[in-house]
């Protein structure tokens, strides 16, 4: 069935903006004193910008404020008998202006100049409509405005975010995607740049953080819990120029709540499941702040664990329910303010992710079944440790932060060749691979706030990754042996990014990053006929520079455009192909975007704007299945993909809110490389064929939709003084794509639509919450491979989780 037309029109009716989230509920915990200090806070602990119209205001004295509630509430009582009030400038941006009598235009120079006589105040200095708090780097053009950052805090995902991984995030923002091989092997794809199905040897187009350390540089997704957050943060891609190498599409920064030093506190959470025709699941976890030092010196683990019960049957084995996945891990975090603007931060944690079995059916049954002869069982093992040192100093700030990430992949395949009688019989296989990612990185930086509302930021970054894969077959059909793969990559860089007034209105942005990388691949195991391409095997660098430049106009209080263009590059390496050891090129992308914003700022009114993007794509590298039918890395040639994402948020009444977000993407392989051949499927084909060439039916770049886009209405109204009701509805549609490049790969999948309820009671520190998913318990299509190597012999999907309803508890102290 399709959906194209009846979604497309309801989305975008009333889409024309960029991701805006209804204001949403967080803990907040601000002590008295004084304003700028106040709202820096605040901007941390509710992951937005606050700006002040005058700087002068930020020496003023403010209340204490404690408890779960609005960006909207906070500010109005921090601001409760003074002669300023909060002004909302989009969904994650505030400033806050004098009462009326007094412009509301922005600040001008002669101000700031008037302001430059004043006795210096503490951090930071604020922009109005600039600064974003909460960030990698505080001072930056890069804000929801600006349309290459989103945020959103847990509440608005949903009452069951803490239990939940990537899944949660893809439900809520169309311009994600994502591979379903299962959670811990998946590779995410952002607003369109996509490159493979498979986990391989070429690097990740989307990097992922976690606070200030990178989680993976060419491993798959870790599928982290979103326990403990306060934001979760997207930058639209590329973002070469800030976050470096692998930053095709952008980037994905969970941002967790910070150690309290002054408050002994906690949460727990625990939750049922039901999935029709499949097994109960179950969630637990739990957050303990402990100060140990009142003031200085404090603790804050986070511990979880699950059991997901599985929906996938297998006819051949009779067994039910095979797709079972345990998830259990954990965040110790350790902080220490020894006063004088230092502070310490050091981070463990570490996951493990056990699936007995693959998520994929076939066609042959009920679409929720399969029939294959063994299991094919995988698990992720994630290891992060983090030390994060800062300096403040008026209105500087220096920030070295060091991390070691280690990830362990262990994957089985079925590699079952089907009985052809009565010449060969069936000839049974299973195909094993190792993956070992050890990723070390280590950053410095240097960032000031100007008197003129202007900033700027310096950096040198340290980065080795070494990646192996090891692969192994358990057939009496296939005899020989198979190399595994070693990348080891290095990278030394040095970024910089100024912000600069022109005008009142007007913030120009230029920065830029130059990398030097040196790679060394080599084969292991490697069998006597495989070979390197090239005498000089696989050690090389190269060195790229990668130029940004933002320029963000203010038309009016509630209207904002920006123009911006960056560059993102992906380092070469080596893979294995047709059993032999070949080397690709580093690919490398530039983009160009533009769009509006428009707010109208309170808890009634309306958030919408529009983005539009051009993506230039040089040497893409992508994965093909070969003749072995082993996936492998190729340079695939030349591609562009335009892109127009948005979203609206209309709050017609207090505690109402309806929004829409969506995403179109066109994307084609321009200038194909000389192995690859595009060919009219209904067109007879005589074309002689270059050595190694691989024939592909169509020009669309892998797993990118054409369209995508969701539906939602929240609801939130105080049932008493202590009593809070929380209810929402959301659906999504996710468009068709391809499942890769070649002839085996040109498979359809998509075009499927996922729906959700929840509802919560909030009783202060305790609450209760259900959930239902896949609400008209639809199948899909989400993902259409299971195994490589039996794919050319049926069509293989991989099923929405049908209808399941959660019930969860959750307590705090």
């Amino acid at each position: 069935m399709r959906y194209h037309s009846s979604i497309a029109a309801a989305v975008l009716g009333v889409v024309i903006a960029a991701p805006a989230h209804a204001d949403s509920q967080v803990e907040v915990n601000i002590a008295a004193g004084r304003l700028d200090s106040a709202i820096f806070a605040l901007g941390e602990q509710a992951g937005i910008s606050i700006g002040l119209a005058d700087p002068r205001m930020g020496a003023r004295r403010v209340p204490g404020v404690k408890g779960r509630m609005t960006s909207y509430q906070a500010l109005t009582r921090l601001l409760a008998g003074s002669s300023a009030k909060p002004q909302r400038v989009d969904a994650r941006h505030w400033r806050i202006i004098a009462m009326p009598k007094r412009s509301k235009r922005t600040v001008s120079r002669r101000t700031y100049a008037a302001a430059r006589s004043l006795p210096p105040s503490p951090p930071p200095v604020i922009h109005p409509d600039i600064v974003v708090t909460g960030q990698l780097v505080r001072h930056t053009i890069e804000s929801d405005a600006a349309g290459s950052r989103l945020s959103l805090s847990l509440d608005e995902i949903g009452p069951s975010a803490e239990i939940r991984g990537t899944d949660a995030l893809l439900e809520t923002l169309p311009n994600l995607s994502s591979t379903q091989l299962g959670p811990g092997r998946n590779r995410l794809f952002i607003r369109g740049i996509a490159d493979s199905s498979f986990n391989g040897p070429n690097q990740a187009v989307s990097g992922q953080y976690l606070g200030e350390a990178r989680l993976n540089y060419n491993a798959p997704d870790p599928d982290l819990r979103l326990i403990d957050l306060s934001t979760i943060e997207v930058y639209q891609g590329p973002q070469g120029t800030r976050f470096g190498a692998g930053t095709l599409g952008g980037v994905i920064r969970l941002v967790p709540n910070a150690v309290q030093l002054d408050e002994l506190s906690g949460k727990a959470s625990f939750a049922l499941a039901a999935t029709q025709d499949g097994d109960p699941s179950v969630d637990a976890n739990a957050t303990f702040n402990i100060p140990l030092v009142d003031g200085t010196i404090g603790i804050r683990t986070s511990i979880y664990g699950g059991r997901q019960g599985g929906y996938i049957d297998d006819r051949r084995r009779d067994l039910k329910d095979v797709n079972q996945m345990e998830t259990i891990g954990g965040r110790f975090m350790f902080r220490a303010d020894p006063g004088a603007g230092w502070s310490v931060d050091v981070m463990v944690a570490g996951q493990e992710i056990d699936g007995r079995d693959g998520q994929y059916a076939d066609r042959e049954g009920d679409k929720l079944d399969r029939a294959t002869p063994f299991a094919q069982p995988y698990r992720n093992r994630f290891a992060l440790g983090q030390l994060v040192v800062r300096k403040h100093w008026n209105d500087m700030e220096l920030t070295t932060a060091v991390n070691i990430v280690d990830q362990k992949v262990s994957e089985t395949f079925d590699l079952t060749l089907p009985a052809f009688e009565p010449f060969f019989p069936e000839q049974p296989g299973l195909f094993r691979q190792r993956g070992e990612i050890r990723l070390l990185t280590s950053e410095t930086r240097l960032s000031r706030s100007l008197d003129n509302g202007g900033s700027w930021f310096l950096g040198t970054s340290l980065v080795n990754n070494r990646y192996r894969i090891r692969r192994s077959v358990e057939s009496d059909f296939f005899m020989n042996g198979i190399a595994g793969i070693e990348n080891e990559t290095s990278e030394a860089t040095a970024f910089g990014e100024i912000t600069w007034p022109l005008l009142n209105s007007l913030m120009v942005n230029v920065g830029g990053r130059i990398s030097h990388v040196w790679l060394d691949g080599k084969a292991l195991d490697s069998p006597t006929f495989a070979r390197i391409v090239s005498e000089t095997g696989g050690k090389r660098s190269q060195t790229d520079f990668l130029p940004s430049v933002g320029v963000q106009y203010q038309f009016a209080d509630s209207l904002t455009g920006h123009v911006r263009y960056q560059e993102g590059f992906r380092a070469a390496g080596i893979a294995v192909r047709d059993d032999r050891v070949e080397r690709f090129r580093n690919d490398k992308v530039a983009a160009i975007e533009a769009g509006f914003v428009y707010s109208s700022g309170g808890e009634t009114g309306f958030d919408a704007g529009i983005s539009v993007a051009h993506t230039k794509w040089d040497d893409i590298q992508a994965d093909l299945i070969g003749s072995d039918g082993l996936p492998g890395t190729l340079n695939i040639g030349r591609g562009r993909i335009w892109t127009i994402d948005g979203s609206m948020n209309w709050r017609p009444l207090p505690g109402l809110s309806i929004e829409a977000s969506a995403i179109w993407s066109d994307s084609r392989l321009t200038e194909p490389a000389e192995t690859i051949v595009v060919s009219d499927p209904e067109a007879e084909f005589t074309q002689d064929l270059p050595e190694g060439a691989v024939v592909v039916q169509s020009d669309n770049l892998p797993n990118v939709s054409d369209f995508s886009g969701r539906l939602a209405i929240g609801y939130t109204s105080a049932l008493s003084d202590d009593i809070d009701l929380s209810l929402s509805a959301w659906g999504r549609y996710t468009g068709e794509s391809r499942l890769g490049i070649g002839s085996i790969l040109d498979v359809k999948q998509g075009d499927f639509i996922d729906t959700g309820l929840s509802a919560s009671v909030d009783f202060g520190r305790r609450s209760i919450w259900l959930e239902a998913s896949n609400i008209f318990n639809a199948t899909g299509n989400r993902f259409a491979l299971g195994s490589p190597f039996t794919l050319p012999f049926g069509d293989q999907i991989t099923p929405l989780r049908p209808r399941t309803i959660r019930i969860g508890f959750d307590a705090k102290f």
